[in-house]
């Protein structure tokens, strides 16, 4: 079996049993959940769900992070449909879902009862079977591609069978050590968590950085301000933005219309999709997702199209030349915005796209970080359709969007400013990243370690887990059920909102886990 922790991401690549036959530490064996007597009991589905908190909770899917704990703060409830409940101790593990997230497994905490989906299954182990040792076992298998390997496939979706859970194996070590794996990763995993925060705060300040700085540039905010920089502009109307309302730049600056600074402003076109192919024709097209947020083109992803007669008058009104500032019209987000290299000569954009030829009194650089402010992307979002929750901003509001144009050498001296501020946040960027795959590669060791021995040291007094498969054996010989570990009584008081493993007072606003 490979080791991947699973944390946030998606698992690896399918594993197998075989995977998990190696040579074991003295006392562990290898079983079934079959064997060794875990129940199995799916939960049930509605179509009358609320979030007025009527009813009891009913956990679904999305409510299985990728590190493996419970997240109610997407709360549905439902009233009395079913008498099948979760409760503390129990392990729920995820039967139904996209192929990538079938096997997400968590441990309940919850004080309270919790209904739970269809496409959830709760697992209650004999005595001697941890629960915690158990969902995160699953969960790390999940993680390293077992279940991949076991789904059936449906039509948007995929599942793990009932028998195909019951035959899963896992290693089991005594209990008293099963008890003392759990203690030792929760430690050790809240060390790891903690720097996980930490790295994830840093990589949060990113972007409001970068947002800063642009706006500090590109208004002029270092400088004090002259109102002869909205004389202009404030005697042109437009319908939809409202000149009035821009701040004020330095003396020297000046407030222009897009049509007026720019030698062209035009959006693509896209032929009809019968005539588009991923590569493999004569003509490339640019569409949203090669824009990086970076403000750069990927153009290794190339779709293109046919050069067809009929497609002429399209082709002609969508080419893009070196030097021409691309930015998107549909979002969210908006802002990806890129200069197209000398190297590239000849390109085509979709009609997502808009592309702003500058003229002689603006750098395309100065232009490329104007469309990335967020300063005025606010002035495009105030002006946007709205249309499913996506953003359209039209052509005609590209043409009249107000730029800021301070003399060419500020320009100049101030894009390479966010040049410099960009690089160095790329810097910081990938430091995030490499912290991010250490605290990954150290998760896997964890986990690995934990179910292979090396996490804890063997005990030679503990009771051997053989031990609990022979009890097993010897009382379904006999025609009795395994024994199962006490429960607290159930109530039908709906549980907190909780999340990363702990209740939480409802409305509680914590950042979601990866």
């Amino acid at each position: 079996m490979t080791t991947d922790s699973g944390a946030g991401l998606e698992p690896e690549g399918s594993g197998s049993e075989g995977d998990v036959t190696g040579e074991l530490p003295a006392g562990w064996v290898r079983a079934t959940l079959g064997e060794l007597g875990v129940e199995v009991q799916p939960g049930f589905a509605s179509g009358k769900h609320n979030r007025d908190g009527e009813g009891i909770l009913h956990l679904r899917p999305m409510n299985i992070t990728r590190k493996g704990v419970l997240d109610t703060r997407d709360a549905r409830y439902v009233v009395g449909e079913s008498d099948r409940r979760v409760e503390l101790g129990d392990v729920l593990f995820n039967n139904t879902n996209s192929p990538a997230l079938v096997g997400k497994t968590a441990w309940v905490d919850s004080a309270e009862p919790l209904a739970f989906s269809n496409h959830m299954t709760r697992l209650r182990g004999p005595e001697g079977l941890d629960g915690k040792f158990l969902a995160a076992q699953l969960h790390h298998m999940w993680a390293t591609g077992y279940f991949r390997s076991i789904l059936n496939h449906h039509v948007n979706q995929a599942s793990v069978s009932r028998k195909a859970l019951l035959d899963t194996v896992i290693v089991v070590p005594p209990f008293a050590e099963q008890h003392r794996i759990v203690a030792k990763l929760e430690d050790q995993l809240e060390h790891v968590e903690a720097g996980e925060a930490a790295v994830e705060a840093a990589s949060a300040r990113q972007q409001p950085l970068m947002d800063s700085i642009l706006d500090r540039c590109i208004l002029g905010l270092r400088h004090e301000t002259s109102k002869k920089s909205l004389e202009d502009i404030q005697t042109r109307s437009s319908r939809k933005i409202n000149y009035r309302s821009l701040r004020a730049l330095p003396a020297g600056w000046t407030w222009s219309v897009a049509q007026d600074v720019c030698s062209s402003i035009v959006c693509g076109s896209t032929p009809q999709a019968s005539l588009m192919y991923a590569g493999a024709g004569d003509i490339p097209l640019l569409k949203v997702y090669n824009i990086s947020k970076r403000g750069f083109i990927d153009f290794t992803v190339r779709p293109t199209f046919v050069d067809h007669e009929t497609h002429e008058r399209i082709l002609k009104r969508s080419r893009v030349l070196p030097g021409d500032v691309l930015t998107n019209i549909v979002g969210p987000p908006l802002g990806k915005t890129a200069v197209v290299p000398a190297d590239h000569s000849e390109w085509n954009i979709n009609q997502a796209i808009v592309a702003f030829r500058a003229g002689s009194g603006i750098l395309p650089e100065w232009l490329r970080f104007v469309l990335q402010s967020p300063y005025v992307i606010g002035l495009l979002t105030k002006t946007a359709r709205a249309t499913a929750g996506q953003f359209n901003i039209a052509l005609s509001t590209c043409r009249e969007l107000p730029i800021p144009v301070p003399p060419m050498s500020v320009q100049n001296s101030l894009c390479e400013e966010l040049e410099n501020a960009a690089e160095q946040l790329a810097g910081l960027y990938a430091s995030i990243r490499s912290l991010n795959d250490e605290a990954l590669e150290l998760r896997k060791a964890l986990l690995n370690a934990a179910f292979t021995g090396a996490l804890v040291p063997q005990d030679p007094d503990d009771e051997p887990a053989s031990v609990l498969l022979d009890r097993i054996g010897a009382q379904r010989a006999n025609g009795a059920k395994s024994a199962r570990r006490r429960r607290t009584p159930s109530t039908m008081t709906p549980a907190a909102p909780r999340t990363s493993g702990r209740l939480v007072p409802s409305g509680t606003q914590e950042a979601l886990p990866l």
